[in-house]
């Protein structure tokens, strides 16, 4: 079964990617993904270099760069993108074949619903948190801005279309012994579905 795991900047998605990997379920981290991509030695530093001259150097993609030759500019993002997303999908295939015998592997993708990715999942779980405790999460965040937080979440599918279309949504408002409880609780369902 793959699962998507997905929610909006500061919604606590990579808490509860890390409370799945402790009940031994593989995850895909696709940020992660792209990090290691466009870090040291990294597979796209050249492609990127050469697309975006002067985003790079030896200690992979400089990301403030990057993003300023990209933000606002919707023909270099997509530019980007289709650098991007071919070789982060190439990476998820070899993680799904490795995880083949798993009963359960998850797919943790930020931009699942924005890309379409959900439609070829067999669930999706989307983690969720009431507004003003995810604007406190990412206004705390180091080089956050409110104005740059405005940006983020335009971009982003709104949290209540993604509860709406999700199979399972995990609140993470509350503490995190509630957040491990419910992420427990759709693992016993998806486990449930499996047996069917």
């Amino acid at each position: 079964m793959i699962v998507g795991l997905t929610g909006s900047i500061g919604m606590g998605k990579s808490t509860v990617a890390e409370m799945l990997r402790r009940q031994g379920i593989p995850v895909f981290d696709a940020d992660a993904e792209v990090r290691r991509l466009q870090g040291p030695g990294g597979l796209l530093i050249q492609a990127i270099e050469a697309m975006f001259p002067g985003t790079t150097s030896a200690s992979g993609v400089d990301r403030p760069a990057l993003g300023a030759a990209v933000f606002g500019d919707a023909a270099a993002l997509a530019r980007l993108e289709a650098l991007v997303h071919p070789a982060v999908a190439r990476s998820r295939r070899l993680f799904l074949r490795r995880y083949r015998s798993r009963p359960i592997a998850v797919l943790d993708i930020p931009l699942l619903f924005e890309t379409g990715g959900h439609r070829r999942l067999d669930a999706v779980l989307v983690v969720s948190a009431p507004a003003w405790k995810q604007r406190r999460r990412v206004l705390a965040r180091p080089g956050m801005t409110p104005a740059k937080f405005a940006r983020i979440r335009a971009i982003q599918v709104p949290d209540a279309v993604k509860r709406r279309s999700a199979d399972f949504v995990i609140p993470t408002g509350g503490t995190i012994g509630q957040t491990r409880a419910s992420v427990r609780a759709i693992l016993a369902c998806l486990a449930a579905r499996r047996g069917r």
